[in-house]
């Protein structure tokens, strides 16, 4: 697996006009290599900004983020390629018109031939179940549909990571069920940002987030025991 490591890595933004500035991830150092990572927390808490640090879509203000040997800020290019990162809401990642053209898209820096490149995007789309869909338009998909080709876009170029942010929040029961089987299947390590405690248990490590600070580091149950007692006091 990858080796994750923060170290100090903080996020400080700057508020409008002369109001200062707000701390979003106090200085963090974490060693993280496990297979399966969770990341739990209430809404605004920072754990989103600490998934996003993996892939340079925020940069650290102090500190240094690596994954595996690489640093997210001189390592840019480098890091992208190694780190898929799955958004909230499909549409955030599903910009071409069909199905396959879409997945197309994800393949176009490692293959040039556009006919391998079409041949390539409809086996993932056959591994992903949506091989039916290939020339139907993105906009016509279920939610759950959207999600998995959003899922497929990202690991048809084999990153090492994937950072999936709330992957489920939007889903039905059926569909979180499927997204995260998909996801808890995966031979990459995977960090998952989610609300749902019950993926969160399948994690080999939970972190929880509270106040720009990650508040607990440790096993999935009693991270997310810590979480519910926190969060009922």
């Amino acid at each position: 697996m990858p080796r994750i490591e923060f170290y100090r890595a903080g996020v400080v933004v700057p508020l409008p006009g002369d109001g200062g500035s707000r701390v979003v991830l106090e200085p963090t150092t974490l060693e993280l290599t496990e297979h399966r990572i969770g990341v739990i927390g209430a809404n605004g808490s920072g754990k989103s900004t600490l998934a996003r640090m993996l892939n340079g879509l925020v940069l650290a203000t102090t500190g240094s983020v690596r994954v595996d040997g690489l640093d997210v800020r001189r390592d840019a290019a480098a890091v992208r390629r190694t780190v898929g990162f799955c958004f909230t809401d499909p549409a955030a990642q599903l910009v071409m018109p069909t199905c396959v053209e879409d997945i197309e898209l994800s393949l176009r820096r490692q293959e040039k031939s556009a006919s391998r490149r079409r041949e390539l995007a409809l086996a993932v789309l056959d591994e992903n179940g949506l091989l039916e869909h290939a020339h139907d338009s993105v906009h016509s998909l279920s939610g759950g549909q959207k999600q998995m080709l959003a899922l497929a876009g990202v690991l048809a170029v084999r990153p090492s990571l994937v950072v999936a942010d709330e992957p489920t929040t939007l889903l039905d029961l059926a569909n979180t069920r499927r997204v995260g089987d998909l996801l808890f299947d995966l031979e990459q390590q995977l960090m998952l940002v989610t609300h749902d405690l019950d993926l969160a248990r399948r994690c080999d490590r939970v972190l929880v987030v509270a106040d720009a600070r990650v508040t607990f580091d440790g096993d999935a149950d009693e991270a997310v025991e810590h979480y519910v007692t926190s969060v009922s006091a």
